[in-house]
């Protein structure tokens, strides 16, 4: 048995290609339990993920996790599932065909972009097997998650490395380590915001939920805390908001162990306590709608806010494909070929009126 994977076959003739790779968490392939098992199994599997003892989390989540918590998932799956399936796989195969429209309409002939997921289909292995045999032998990987995390963006890549190491004739590589403080990103950000306030108007407070990570992460230097303190900042810095005027908080806590404050489902009971006639929810480290953002903060988030007497709560809606998202992911990917692809250097504007003529909703 070979050690590497079969290489496409060889052409004198052929024209190299470039391979732009996005990367997402995943999805289960449906909102059953019986979905959930293997989905969860791979994910709470991932060391990055969890990092516990490994014999003693094998007990854990085989013995508990896996005969429990699947139901449950499913149940919270299944109330936020579309017509097109999963939010997330739905959300993640538009904004790689806005940005493969965006930059074939800018020339570029010679790239392929495509998307993976870490955690089920369609596998990373998957993917760039398939670029391979498209001739890609310069490949860029952009982890769609905004602030670098081990859990999120380094376990992505770890896969990346996984599969690379199969090949015989590896690609040329480079990697998006995180875009928590790019321009671009931040503008689109205020734009969803502003877009929120024009048709709703603007709340007494701005809460910032970021997904959550154990606290001891920090103190190892996962430079994950940092990095969402630093897009709130610059996103309330757009958006002329004063300190009392939003807040960066933490969702998505799991176990007993602490985690990184403040929690948001306290800040959201604390604001109802104070009885706070309303508040806008932004999530700014998701790109995409999913379970963690439809769920968790626009349905549990709302109960949180409202049993405990605060008065109006709207949950502003992620990036997913917006035009000034496309601009913006567009924007980083030219910034990062440069070298490799002669890429038109093109005003913020000019980037936003392409990003809407290829598609992207307003």
């Amino acid at each position: 048995m070979s050690l590497y994977n079969k290489e496409p076959a060889f052409q004198h003739d052929y024209t190299p290609k470039t391979g732009v790779l996005l990367l997402n968490l995943g999805t289960p392939d449906a909102p059953t339990g019986k979905a959930l098992r293997p989905y969860l199994k791979q994910f709470l599997s991932d060391p990055r993920v969890v990092e516990l003892p490994r014999a003693l989390w094998w007990l854990i989540l085989n013995g508990i996790i896996l005969n429990t918590r699947p139901r449950k998932s499913a149940e919270k799956y299944a109330a936020i599932w579309g017509k097109e399936g999963s939010p997330l796989l739905a959300h993640t195969q538009r904004q790689t065909k806005l940005l493969r429209g965006y930059l074939g309409e800018n020339g570029h002939r010679n790239l392929v972009v495509d998307f993976a997921m870490r955690y089920g289909f369609p596998s990373v292995e998957q993917v760039i097997t398939g670029m391979r045999s498209q001739g890609v032998e310069r490949l860029l990987v952009v982890p769609l998650y905004p602030q670098y995390a081990a859990s999120s963006s380094a376990t992505a890549l770890d896969d990346v490395f996984r599969t690379l190491m199969k090949l015989r004739n590896m690609p040329e590589l480079r990697t998006v380590r995180h875009f928590h403080d790019d321009p671009g990103y931040i503008r689109a950000l205020a734009e969803q915001v502003r877009a929120h306030w024009q048709r709703h108007g603007r709340a007494d407070k701005l809460v910032m939920s970021f997904h959550g990570v154990p606290r001891f992460t920090l103190d190892k230097g996962d430079p994950y805390h940092c990095e969402c303190q630093k897009t709130g900042r610059l996103l309330a810095e757009e958006l002329g908001l004063g300190k009392d005027q939003y807040v960066v908080c933490f969702q998505s806590r799991f176990g007993r162990a602490e985690w990184l404050k403040p929690y948001t489902s306290e800040v959201l009971a604390q604001l109802g306590k104070n009885h706070t006639a309303r508040v806008d929810v932004i999530c700014p480290g998701f790109v995409s709608d999913c379970l963690e953002t439809l769920e968790e903060m626009a349905m549990e988030g709302k109960e949180t806010f409202l049993t405990h007497g605060g008065g109006e709560y709207r949950y502003i809606p992620c990036l997913n494909d917006s035009p000034q998202w496309i601009a913006a992911l567009a924007g980083l990917v030219e910034k990062n070929l440069a070298g490799w692809e002669s890429l038109a250097a093109e005003p913020a504007e000019q980037r936003l009126l392409r990003a809407r003529s290829i598609g992207a909703t307003k």
